[in-house]
């Protein structure tokens, strides 16, 4: 599975172009795509081998032809129509299928080019941008060709079909088809580019009173407290008003065109009947009754088939563009180089910046700068400052998120550069500010990773986390659901999961980034009381505005503008009277 993931990412998505693209996406299903063409072919036929049957019927009838002739051509005519069941059943299972793998197939490519781009990319590009790409950009792309090939193949298997058997029993005619039939799909082709203006507008104003009414339900509370009842009102009738008069002049131009397109076929239908009767009337070229009703018939049927050519370009167009939308991610070069690198198969922990400098792309300020710190294995310290000192950055250089522009990071004395950092965080454990929880059990969340934990592995994680009493309290116990984000959860019992799941991992090397910031004092004393175990052993860094949080780390580093400004005990750094003590002494106060 793992090689059918990274194949697509082999392909040059941003340098082809995207019909070249598309022909690579169903690479793996070029043999069914080529049977269900061939099965289309044939379960269409009907379509355009009616009117010549029509036309052969109509001729054994007029000229009194043998009696056999009728029923040969009414079985040819019911043979293709019964086996159209099976063959339209074995073309979607070729055509729909291929087209379902290969969105999936381009999903997956997708998920794993994300797992593998940089945490850079990332906080650059929003979740939503991503999520789009997705669900809907892959969705876009299998509509397009549904539809190309619904309703591509359809009309081109008519309009040769049609013009083949036109050219073999009345050439004379083919000119007259190949002028009229273009001619008459470019003018319904205009007319409908009308259509689209005032559909266009239509949907503007739906999604104008779409925001309209988001905005206001979400103002009623400030509505209601002012009594602005009626001006929330007047302003909701002046967009439904807008909505009413575009809407009934969409409706207007609809009515238009469909009397037009169908005023104009049918002048055309009449006025080549009319130019065939005559022909045949005369007898010249040998023209029957048959063949004037299957020229009539021919004409509606290849004049809509070259409009539905014609109006397939936007979706088309719209296919493409989403090919591309989807390459963007797939051909995205920021990707977290682990290739070829050193694996990583125990820690101790020891954890030493030499000098180390990081400036954001694009951003000419070093966030961190000429930091040197030697951290022992087991050694708590705690990363203190105000906003923007660099103690975010300093823990996503430890994570590996990020990589030193200058300077090295040595784990157990091997520069992180030399390692393969997806190996190394087996054994490290974060617990964020916000914990992250997905919809799914306690169980599952806990155990998140680690397929082989047993109840037993579980209960004694959440325990250590002082989680194990409300959890035994929950409906289901270990397999009751936390709902989206852990929306069924306070903030204390979702922070303490999250502890739980750091320690049913082990780590060496611990992250705690604000950890209990967001905590009421009760819930921040039994977190307090979790973390206290979960150090215990192991390498950690805090980040805390809480000064009294860290006041029992081995080791304070008080940051500045990126710079280490201060490092000591909490009551060594007290003494100096520096950095610290003003920060402490502004939270005091």
């Amino acid at each position: 599975m793992a090689s059918s993931q990274e194949k697509p990412l082999d392909h040059r998505y941003r340098g082809e172009h995207p019909i070249r693209t598309l022909v690579y996406l169903f690479r793996a299903d070029r043999h069914r795509l080529s049977g269900a063409v061939a099965v289309f072919t044939v379960k269409h036929s009907p379509v355009w081998l009616l009117p010549l049957i029509t036309a052969s019927i109509i001729d054994t009838v007029v000229q009194h032809r043998p009696i056999a002739e009728l029923w040969t051509s009414t079985g040819i005519i019911m043979f293709i129509l019964v086996v159209n069941y099976p063959l339209h059943l074995l073309y979607v299972r070729l055509l729909y299928g291929s087209i379902r793998r290969m969105g999936t197939a381009l999903r997956s490519a997708l998920c794993t080019r994300m797992q593998q781009l940089s945490i850079g990319y990332h906080s650059r590009v929003s979740a939503g941008v991503l999520q789009a790409k997705v669900v809907r950009d892959v969705e876009t792309v299998e509509t397009a060709v549904q539809q190309t090939a619904e309703n591509g193949l359809g009309a081109l298997t008519v309009l040769v079909g049609g013009l083949v058997i036109i050219a073999v029993r009345t050439p004379e005619f083919l000119p007259v088809f190949l002028v009229v039939v273009p001619a008459a799909s470019l003018l319904i082709t205009r007319l409908r580019s009308r259509l689209r203006r005032h559909n266009e507008h239509y949907r503007h104003e739906v999604e104008t009173l779409s925001s309209r009414v988001t905005e206001m339900t979400r103002l009623i509370p400030v509505t209601r407290a002012h009594g602005l009842e009626r001006k929330a009102l007047r302003r909701m009738d002046g967009t439904l008003d807008r909505l009413l008069t575009s809407a009934l002049r969409l409706d207007l131009v609809n009515g238009r065109f469909a009397s037009a397109a169908w005023v104009l076929l049918n002048v055309i239908g009449v006025l080549v009947l009319a130019g065939a009767a005559l022909i045949s009337y005369y007898d010249v070229w040998g023209v029957t009754a048959g063949d004037v009703v299957m020229l009539s018939a021919f004409l509606t049927t290849l004049t809509n088939s070259t409009t539905t050519l014609a109006s397939l370009a936007p979706v088309i167009t719209k296919g493409l563009e989403s090919v591309r939308s989807v390459g963007e991610v797939l051909q995205a070069p920021e990707l977290e180089d682990n290739e070829g690198k050193a694996e990583v198969t125990a820690l101790r922990g020891a954890v030493t910046f030499e000098r180390v400098g990081h400036v954001y792309e694009g951003d000419g300020r070093a966030a961190v700068r000429d930091f040197s710190l030697d951290v022992a294995p087991g050694e708590t310290v705690a990363l203190v400052g105000a906003s923007g000192a660099g103690k975010s950055t300093v823990l996503n250089l430890v994570i590996g998120f990020l990589r030193p522009t200058s300077g090295r990071l040595l784990l157990d004395g091997t520069d992180m550069n030399t390692l393969d950092l997806r190996t190394y965080r087996r054994f490290v454990s974060v617990v964020p500010q916000e914990s992250i929880l997905f919809d799914g059990t306690v169980r599952e969340n806990v155990a998140y990773g680690m397929d082989d934990a047993d109840e037993e592995t579980v209960r004694a994680a959440l325990r250590d986390a002082n989680a194990l009493e409300f959890v035994d309290r929950l409906p289901q116990g270990l397999d009751t659901l936390v709902g989206e984000h852990g929306a069924r959860l306070s903030g204390g019992q979702r922070q303490r999961l999250a502890i739980a799941r750091a320690l049913i991992r082990d780590p060496r090397v611990l992250i705690l980034d604000e950890a209990t910031s967001a905590l009421d004092t009760r819930s921040e004393a039994l977190v307090q009381q979790a973390l206290a175990r979960l150090l215990r052993g192991r390498t950690t860094f805090v980040v805390a505005h809480r000064l009294s949080t860290v006041r029992g780390a081995d080791r304070i580093v008080v940051m500045g503008e990126g710079r280490i400004q201060e490092i000591g005990t909490h009551e060594e750094l007290l003494d100096r009277g520096g950095a610290y003590t003003a920060l402490h002494s502004g939270q005091a106060a």
